[in-house]
């Protein structure tokens, strides 16, 4: 079920509800790196693995520092239905000129599965094309399936990783689409 929503810029005053959010997931595949040395190549690649059972993965930033970390974002749009804040997307500007980057997509858990996410990106996408964005970026853990899952369906595309990206030092993956 499509649950029709309201976007809309977040303000001061709904900090405190999207910080409250369940910013975990759960997942049953994991995009796996494997690196290869020889005679002077590296070669990685990702395999998508299925896991032997779901597991719940905690966000990897810590939520308390999230107020702060958003005064340096361009915006932070969130979605809202009868009951309020459903979910949201910070953006950042960069890293290339012309470019957005997406540093989180959150619906908080007991409204996922309802094409929230979808929205907030499709949402993302036409602020970007507002402000003259030639590429957005969207950043996600390797083991974030559903945030890769989405990304993939929006025809986004792996554009690359990063090692011990985050505070946890897990991988990064980014995906981009030119708009």
């Amino acid at each position: 079920m499509v649950l029709n929503v309201q976007i809309r810029r977040a303000v001061s005053s709904d900090i405190p509800t999207l910080i409250a959010m369940d910013h975990g997931y759960s997942t049953d595949h994991v995009w796996q790196l494997s690196l290869r040395r020889e005679d002077g190549e590296i070669q990685a690649s990702f395999r998508e693995v299925r896991l032997p059972r779901a597991m719940r993965v905690p966000y990897p930033r810590q939520p308390e520092r999230l107020a702060d970390e958003w005064t340096e974002k361009a915006a932070i749009l969130l979605a809202e239905g009868g009951s309020g804040p459903l979910g949201y997307v910070a953006l950042a500007y960069g890293p290339a000129e012309d470019s957005a980057w997406i540093t989180d997509l959150i619906v908080d858990l007991p409204h996922r599965g309802k094409g929230i996410g979808k929205q907030l990106l499709l949402a993302a996408l036409e602020w970007s094309r507002e402000r003259g964005m030639n590429h957005i970026f969207f950043e996600m853990q390797s083991k974030n399936y559903p945030a890769i899952r989405i990304a993939q369906q929006a025809g986004f595309a792996f554009a690359g990783f990063s090692d011990m990206y985050y505070p946890d030092q897990e991988i990064a993956l980014f995906f981009a689409q030119e708009l």
